[in-house]
């Protein structure tokens, strides 16, 4: 049975869970104080223009999806989502931010598909003393007090996969990726990884190749470049409009018959969009819709009956995450939950049950979690992000 279809299935199966899942907090004892809770502003940042708008949007609909599926309260608390734009980076990212510390009031904050506009807008949300739970992927930073990612930090993705491609590829491999701080640390973590375990990359002087970013579009040059270096493997990292420039081009290039690998660069609406070109290319990813478990299967239903033309992503499940962390974290609150209690609480949080399986907040505040490959294959009539095996427990 294809993908789509058991999807489909699983959405038809529990159809009511949208309209269900709120209907079991009518038994909890809590509930006659929980009506009468005080309503909180939780403050959504994300691409909601730009390069990665769709990413963006993934985001917003998972975290929006949990919300929907519990009344739309968080720790029995009615949520007034306040919603701003990341854009293309910090530039955009910071005036959004600081629009809804100072004017909206927000007691935490979610979303942030950059790393870049992690690292700008933490320093805000720390002096406000307001936690963020972000939910994709986040750079190395110095504070992680109030700091949270429920998706994983940036490199992991490179660092899991490298020892597959080490093992799989007889010879040199040429990175390549965005001259800007996500692409920094995606491809970073595979290439410090790969040279760890003693890879070499085919790029000259071993150093990765970065293209201008977000105002490139125009990719053949470079795969030429890639071409002539004599590289066995290409792995790179692009998201949104970047990863369908980047595919549809690849596979009209002198490079085409060079498996390519990637984190992300096949995941969601964009595969859709780069149709053929995408075919037999693998990906590294810490989620695929037809896992196995409880909470994946409750996800999935909803999701297709939210978004019945489109399959749930790593972004949306992320985001839909870091939904249930604050629910969690706020109930365990008290009864007036502040910015510092509700950041308190997330530290405390243990074990969390998600889409993906069980996870766990480490040491750096990012997910311990299985990642897994995947390869873009036929899966009944259409192309899907195929699992092909696990890859590596990474977290710290």
């Amino acid at each position: 049975m294809s993908l789509q279809r058991r999807l489909v299935s699983i959405a038809l199966a529990t159809g009511l869970v949208l309209t269900g899942a709120g209907c079991a907090k009518d038994d909890d004892p809590k509930s006659d104080s929980a009506a009468a809770a005080s309503t909180l502003k939780i403050g959504f940042l994300g691409s909601l223009s730009g390069t990665y708008q769709a990413v963006g949007t993934d985001l917003k609909n998972g975290f929006e999806l949990y919300l929907k599926m519990h009344d739309n309260k968080l720790g029995g608390h009615p949520i007034d989502l306040k919603v701003g734009d990341e854009g293309d980076g910090a530039s955009t990212a910071v005036p959004a931010a600081t629009k809804l510390i100072k004017d909206e009031k927000v007691v935490a904050v979610t979303g942030i598909v950059g790393g870049g506009s992690v690292a700008a807008v933490a320093p805000l949300l720390s002096e406000a003393k307001i936690p963020l739970i972000g939910s994709n992927g986040r750079p190395e930073l110095k504070d992680l007090t109030g700091v949270w990612t429920t998706s994983f930090m940036s490199s992991d993705p490179g660092s899991s996969i490298a020892q597959y491609i080490k093992d799989k590829v007889a010879g040199p491999v040429f990175a390549i990726g965005p001259d800007y701080q996500g692409g920094y640390d995606e491809v970073g973590g595979f290439t410090n990884e790969f040279a760890k375990i003693g890879g070499q990359l085919a790029n000259p002087n071993g150093k990765t190749l970065w293209t201008p970013f977000p105002q490139t579009t125009n990719f053949l040059p470079y795969f030429s470049q890639i071409k002539s270096s004599g590289a066995k493997a290409v792995y790179t990292f692009y998201a949104g409009k970047a990863a369908i420039d980047f595919v549809k081009q690849y596979k009209q290039s002198d490079a085409k018959d060079i498996p390519l690998y990637g984190a992300f660069i096949t995941e969601g609406s964009v595969l859709q969009a780069e149709g053929d070109a995408a075919r037999d290319v693998y990906t590294v990813c810490n989620y695929s819709p037809d896992l196995d478990n409880e909470e994946n299967r409750k996800f999935v239903a909803a999701w297709r009956q939210a978004h019945p033309d489109a399959t749930p992503t790593t972004y949306a499940m992320a985001s839909y995450d870091a939904a249930a962390v604050l629910d969690r974290a706020i109930g365990a609150a008290g009864a007036n939950p502040t910015a510092e209690t509700i950041n308190e609480q997330v530290g405390k949080l243990g074990q969390i049950s998600s889409p993906r399986g069980q996870w766990q907040f480490g040491k750096n505040h990012a997910p311990i979690q299985k990642w897994y490959l995947r390869q873009v294959r036929n899966d009944g009539r259409a192309a899907a992000n195929v699992l092909v095996q696990d890859l590596a427990t990474v977290g710290a």
